[in-house]
């Protein structure tokens, strides 16, 4: 992908599906209701409970999972097995490519989670573990964005050259003031401090997340939407609910007065946003080949169940015909969605039912350089930006029709795997269209606005990210003795690292509770040893 002006990596990145380059720096700161299966009654006498623990969810959270428990494993001599299950025919989950025109040889697009950032510790090591190539995400010199009300464009920036990075900045002053993104930049700042915690040798671990948030001050951040949590610290209105706006909108696909701050921060995330050349799912297959785990995909989990508190967990699954027993299970996947029958004795702890943001993804090619200027209302003479972000402002202000999609973005020419440039039938060179929207966009609506110059069309339909409003209650990170939901810390934060952090605190959980283990050994400091100074690459979980 190209990015145009704003950066953001919700990054999911940390879950970043989307980047663009603001021009000032903002640092960084992705039950079932089934009737169970009849399965045969296990009593504890006649069973042995195997040393086997089950990941369900090949995903980011999913694939770490299996990693960090490897880590465990290597550092304290647990003798465990580990079984990884998911439905898909691939690892990554919502972090995936597709080829244009299906054709193997062109260079592939993300699909889902697109970019993060250095300060996404876990994934930035990872590149650097498993020797994966990262490419920079920044903007093309020829990139505009536009953020678009429905009816016009309230602000315009790009242009790639030194008068155009000091126009831009002029803009957003002269429209918004100087305040409004300094005072964002503060807040920012300082849940970027608060952060960091989670990667040092002490990190916390939890069973909730509001135990969490509130060790890390940030209570108050989730309870509060982000148009209130801006509107509180003076930030100007129209600066939320145009700019910062179309960053949750394009992240999240969801307004300021509808999401909390917490995640409405995550979108403002810093410069320098990365991906990897061939498509980010290759952390995630890295961290599953590193594992050692078994591997079980196109399968699909049926039911889990135990029958006695201190007997075996039993999946099953596609991939047996018998249940199959565990010690312990790994949830690596939103638990409604799943289609999971839970049978147990006793009553999990409850998983409220969270709705999803059913998003509908629209990737093309298309020889027309930019979207259609009438479209935009432009007159004669006028181009379209080759990034179009969006605000419900116009609606919510001046009765506009609240724009057909949440973003339209340019994301480079059509290349071929040795970085040449692919021509059409027509000779003429293509560029990558990546557009969000709420509703199925037809190929009419799509040949209105690229001119009638469309060539390949893929369209995918995501629950990509949880509805999250403000809230103070979130789902339990244990169901269950030995049942373990990592996808609890995604109405907190949704991104690719952050489930990766969820994972690594899954598994120090389980390892402590069910082997005495953990994922580091505790450092006792002798009497008179220097405090350890840590570099600041040091990453809890890769490094102890």
């Amino acid at each position: 992908m190209r990015s145009p002006v704003i950066l953001i990596a919700a990054t999911a990145a940390f879950f970043p599906t989307y980047a663009f380059q603001l021009p000032f720096k903002i640092p960084f700161f992705s039950r079932s209701t089934q009737e169970p299966l009849a399965l045969p009654e296990v009593q504890q006498a006649e069973t042995i409970i195997p040393n086997r623990i089950a990941i369900i969810g090949a995903g980011a959270a999913g694939s770490s999972a299996a990693f960090w428990i490897s880590k465990a494993k290597e550092r304290f001599g647990v003798d465990v097995e580990v079984d990884v299950y998911d439905k898909n025919g691939y690892i990554g989950g919502r972090s995936t490519t597709v080829q244009p025109y299906g054709d193997e040889s062109l260079e592939p697009v993300e699909l889902g989670g697109s970019v993060f950032v250095k300060v996404n510790k876990i994934l930035w090591r990872a590149v650097s573990e498993f020797d994966l190539e990262l490419e920079d995400f920044g903007r093309d010199d020829d990139s505009v964005m536009g953020i678009w009300d429905g009816q016009e464009f309230v602000l315009t920036t790009g242009g790639g050259s030194l008068l155009g990075n000091w126009l831009d900045k002029f803009k957003i002053l002269w429209r918004y003031g100087y305040k409004a993104p300094t005072k964002t930049q503060a807040l920012v700042d300082a849940m970027a401090s608060s952060i960091i915690r989670l990667y040092e040798p002490n990190a916390p671990v939890w069973q909730n997340a509001t135990s969490l948030l509130s060790e890390l001050e940030w209570a108050d951040v989730t309870a509060q939407t982000m148009a209130e949590y801006l509107d509180l610290h003076g930030v100007d209105r129209r600066f939320s609910r145009e700019l910062v706006e179309a960053a949750t909108r394009v992240n999240y696909g969801q307004n300021v007065d509808e999401i909390h701050a917490l995640e409405g921060m995550v979108s403002l995330a810093a410069n320098g946003a990365s991906t990897v050349k061939g498509g980010n799912w290759q952390i995630f297959e890295s961290f599953v080949a590193a594992s050692n785990a078994t591997l079980f995909l196109n399968t699909t989990v049926k039911a889990v169940s135990r029958f006695s508190a201190s007997g075996p967990w039993m999946v099953q699954s596609s991939a047996f015909k018998d249940p199959r027993l565990y010690r312990s299970i790994i949830l690596a996947a939103p638990y409604d969605q799943t289609g999971i029958s839970f049978s147990t004795k006793t009553p999990l702890a409850e998983v409220k039912k969270r709705p999803y943001i059913h998003l509908n993804v629209t990737l093309l090619s298309t020889s027309s350089p930019t979207p259609n200027a009438s479209y935009f209302n432009l007159g004669h003479g006028h181009k379209a930006p080759n990034s179009v972000l969006t605000t419900y402002d116009g609606l919510r202000q001046r009765g506009h029709s609240e724009p057909e999609f949440n973003s339209l973005t340019y994301h480079g020419k059509v290349l071929t795997k040795d970085g040449e440039k692919r021509v059409n039938a027509e000779g003429a060179e293509e560029w990558v269209v990546k557009i969000f929207s709420k509703q199925r966009l037809e190929d009419k609506w799509l040949e209105e606005m690229f001119e009638g110059k469309v060539g390949w069309v893929l369209r995918k339909e995501w629950d990509a990210y949880p509805v999250l409003p403000p809230t103070v209650e979130f789902p339990p990170v244990k169901l269950a003795e030995g049942l373990y939901y990592v996808n609890a810390f995604e109405p907190v934060i949704s991104t690719m690292e952050t489930e990766t952090l969820a994972a690594r605190n899954v598994v120090d959980l389980l390892m402590q509770e069910q082997y005495g283990a953990g994922l580091c050994k505790p450092h006792v400091v002798e009497d008179g040893e220097a405090a350890r100074e840590l570099d600041d690459d040091f990453v809890y979980g890769w490094d102890c």
